[in-house]
């Protein structure tokens, strides 16, 4: 019984971050976007939950290295002015940062945001290997992201799991990170929310 329970929420999870069409910006337009973080080197792991299951829906990672990326595998987010190729969103500014969290947070999800500050070396490894790692298929979402991650010095800790709410739980045992949760109470259809946000 334990056994289909874990195969149902791994079924679950997978269906949060299901395939889409890749995009893929062409060079000139993601240079005419690019954001350079004033900030420090900070990576930022984000964790949609659903608010009566509690289980994970999708992953994502925000980079703040040399350029402010987001790593958003199988995601379903599309702005104006955001171009993504191979899985990777450019020119990812606070502003649409916050727009992002706001059309994953809806009456039915929460958004579990985990930063934590690192090396320029660490933020620039994990810079690459994002663009490296996608497209990544439907249902990956958590694994590729944890597969960055394992990749970097001192996140090693970090499991293999198909699971968001593992990688959450993981990164969260990091030093240093810093933890908050995100929640909106709009429509709980996330191509509604993002078609306002356009």
């Amino acid at each position: 019984m334990r056994r289909l329970i874990c195969l149902l929420a791994a079924l679950a999870a997978l269906a949060g971050c299901a395939a889409q069409n890749q995009p893929f910006a062409d060079d000139a337009t993601i240079a005419a976007v690019s954001y350079r973080n004033a900030g420090p080197t900070t990576l930022t792991l984000y964790t949609m939950l659903n608010n009566r299951t509690d289980a994970g829906a999708h992953t994502s990672l925000v980079i703040a290295a040399s350029e402010r990326v987001l790593f958003d595998p199988a995601g379903s987010f599309k702005a104006r002015g955001v171009p993504e190729r191979n899985d990777v969103l450019f020119g990812f500014s606070p502003e649409v940062e916050q727009a992002y969290a706001g059309a994953h947070a809806r009456e039915t999800f929460r958004v579990v945001i985990q930063r934590v500050e690192v090396t320029a070396e660490q933020a620039e490894l994990a810079y690459r290997l994002a663009l490296q790692a996608g497209p990544v298929a439907g249902g990956f979402c958590a694994s590729s992201t944890a597969g960055i991650l394992r990749q970097i010095p001192g996140f090693e800790g970090i499991r293999a799991s198909l699971l968001p709410e593992r990688v959450m739980e993981d990164f969260g045992k990091l030093p240093g990170v810093q933890t908050r949760v995100y929640r909106e109470y709009d429509d709980p259809d996330l191509q509604a929310a993002i078609a306002r946000l356009n």
